[in-house]
């Protein structure tokens, strides 16, 4: 079983909902991914995306882009990311995903990316701007190395699209709760319990959502309706304006509050 299965499975039985945690890799600084990452899932993610900084991602909004753009800035390369990976698993068997465009992957080589993914400990991977269309190939390869490719649903989604993509999801579906880029948001939007609930009448998977949740009353309301909630961009802008001997301690709090926890 993999890890992001066993995770949902254990948060299932504590009936609660998962949160998933989004870094970028790099970003603030270069230092700074392995402790906050490890502080994070510490604090109560349950997961964490590690964002793969990429010089045109189209699906995220002006706070990821700025992020991956200070990152790049920094000099983060593929094999950091992967070392990067590779210390954080060293020290967690909390699950552990890759979110990156498929661009990179390509010019690597999917097959080597997919390898140097399983030997750092990557559980699953999220590729933004893949087709469900063109997955074949990457699907084929992460089954191989039992990495979750994690399918996309977006609000537009027609009924086929998602019978589609719950036939090849695992780990988890990841539903978009908006249409148009990464972000946070003031509210989520009316139609989603409708969304979920299509969404749900197509597979028994595990559903996330993402894109927008920012507040713990976005929490709340996201894992009433689905299974786990993302959050990235609320969380990155929080890190990026503390002061850089609270920028640790000021995701801990986010999380916290985010979740509506804390530690005793």
């Amino acid at each position: 079983m993999s890890r992001i299965k066993a995770a949902f499975e254990k948060i299932k039985a504590e009936g609660r909902g998962a949160c998933i945690a989004y870094v970028t890799i790099g970003f603030p600084h270069l230092e700074d991914t392995v402790p906050l990452t490890l502080a994070l899932l510490e604090a109560g993610a349950d997961m964490v995306e590690l964002g793969v900084p990429f010089s045109d991602p189209l699906a995220d909004g002006p706070t990821i882009q700025h992020a991956s753009h200070i990152a790049l800035e920094n000099g983060v390369t593929r094999q950091f990311c992967f070392e990067v990976a590779r210390e954080i698993r060293q020290k967690t068997d909390k699950p552990l995903l890759f979110m990156g465009y498929f661009n990179p992957i390509f010019s690597y080589g999917a097959a080597r990316y997919i390898e140097e993914c399983a030997a750092v400990g990557i559980d699953g991977l999220i590729v933004p701007d893949l087709a469900l269309e063109e997955t074949d190939e990457l699907l084929g390869l992460c089954r191989e190395k039992q990495i979750d490719l994690i399918q996309f649903i977006a609000p537009t989604s027609t009924d086929e699209r998602i019978r589609k993509a719950a036939e090849v999801a695992s780990g988890f579906i990841y539903c978009v709760s908006i249409t148009g880029v990464t972000g946070a948001r003031t509210n989520l939007p009316d139609y989603l319990p409708e969304y979920i609930n299509r969404v749900r009448s197509f597979s028994d998977k595990p559903l996330v959502i993402g894109f927008g949740i920012s507040s713990h009353a976005h929490f709340v309301q996201a894992t009433g309706l689905a299974d786990g909630a993302v959050c990235a961009s609320a969380l990155l802008d929080a890190i990026e304006k503390a002061p850089e001997s609270q920028l640790i301690a000021t995701g801990v709090n986010f999380i916290r509050n985010l979740t509506g926890t804390s530690k005793n």
